[in-house]
């Protein structure tokens, strides 16, 4: 009898054990099953757009993109079951932009999205949403290469570093190739162009589509105190921005160091119907005073959003030094909206005077890689033709 109740006893266990087991084990799935569930953000549908954060223990989640007018535009998101905080947008039109969620009062990435971007020291969530402006913000069928070049600059007394785009078909090709020097902004490095201004895909779709000559294209740091972006953590040094020595630092080691480089070690075309120089904000001033400079150097010339604060006489005669030197397309932009605009149109008035023929593109918007994709979109159709 002993041995009987023993036996009960121990099947009676041994079917509580395995209840126990078969429970847990369930519960355990369905709670994988939620870790596993895979977050979708942003999610582009054809009138809106789906932006997901998972943050179960937040009590307050926004959502704000630069498509809003200000930080004040910012979205609250929903809270479902298992913590997803979800939001549901009209599909802002076809542009590149930037966002954030802002979680409980904390800027935050979208961890589930892999399109970030570069902006100097931050880093930002992407959202590209296709249309006819973005079409060439896309990968291209036919695609160049990037590559980044380290170079010894005299000039500046350290080995530097910069991008170097060469078109499809380079490698194999017995051409030699013209060169677009393309110039960031203050708060840039040889990154940006790249990375938030798309030149690569802009550049790879307008060849592809025979819009635009095969080209190179070299997107030099134009922070003399930085041998490369900060992202590699060199040391820097620090200039005084009055010394008039720096003034001219750059641009000098541009025409006496990059340009050198870059006809010894690529299949460029040594002239200057072959070399164009272009830059954004800063790097719109460094093509002005490039090309003032040093006349001749480049007869495609297109300074951006960007214009001279004091029109001097020294200033003046500067561009009929261009002038006299001759050039083939002086291309001038600025948006409207500019905080730069009135001295851009101050700029533009001493070009007419000076009897400097060239382009003004006038565009909406300000002071924007908005408007710099787009000026990059328009003027490289217009390069080596």
């Amino acid at each position: 009898m002993k041995t009987k109740v023993r036996f009960i006893t121990m099947y009676s266990i041994a079917l509580l054990t395995c209840l126990s087991i078969t429970v847990f084990t369930s519960q355990a799935q369905e709670m994988a099953n939620v870790r596993r569930a895979v977050i979708v953000s942003p999610e582009i549908g054809e009138k809106t757009v789906t932006f997901r954060i998972s943050a179960p223990k937040a009590k307050l989640v926004r959502l704000y993109g630069s498509w809003m007018k200000s930080f004040d535009s910012s979205t609250n998101m929903l809270k479902d079951s298992v913590g997803t905080w979800t939001v549901k947008i009209p599909t802002p039109s076809p542009e590149l932009y930037t966002y954030h969620f802002i979680v409980d009062g904390m800027t935050v990435n979208d961890v589930n999205n892999i399109f970030l971007q570069r902006d100097g020291v931050r880093y930002l969530s992407v959202l590209l949403v296709p249309g006819k402006t973005t079409s060439n913000y896309f990968e291209a069928n036919q695609r160049g290469n990037l590559k980044k070049v380290w170079y010894d600059s005299p000039t500046i007394g350290s080995n530097r570093h910069m991008y170097v785009y060469t078109p499809y078909g380079y490698e194999t090709s017995n051409q030699n190739y013209p060169v677009l020097y393309l110039l960031h902004g203050g708060g840039g490095d040889e990154d940006a162009w790249s990375t938030m201004g798309r030149a690569v895909q802009i550049l790879d779709n307008l060849i592809e589509k025979k819009l635009a000559v095969p080209m190179i294209c070299v997107m030099p740091n134009g922070n003399p105190g930085q041998k490369a972006a900060k992202t590699l953590l060199l040391d820097e040094k620090l200039y005084d921005r009055n010394d008039p020595a720096f003034q001219n630092l750059y641009i000098t080691s541009i025409v006496k160091d990059i340009i050198p480089y870059v006809e010894k070690n690529y299949k460029a075309i040594s002239n200057a119907d072959s070399r164009a120089v272009a830059g954004l904000s800063m790097g719109g001033a460094h093509t002005i005073s490039v090309s003032n400079e040093f006349p001749g150097t480049f007869n495609y010339i297109c300074p951006l959003s960007i214009g001279v604060r004091t029109i001097t006489p020294e200033f003046e005669s500067k561009l009929q030094g261009v002038k006299k030197a001759g050039y083939k397309l002086y291309w001038f932009a600025c948006g409207n909206e500019d905080f730069l605009w009135e001295m851009a149109k101050t700029t533009e008035a001493s070009l007419s005077k000076n009897g400097i023929e060239h382009t003004f593109f006038v565009s909406p918007g300000g002071h924007t890689w908005a408007n710099w994709r787009i000026y990059l979109n328009t003027f490289g159709q217009l390069l080596f033709k």
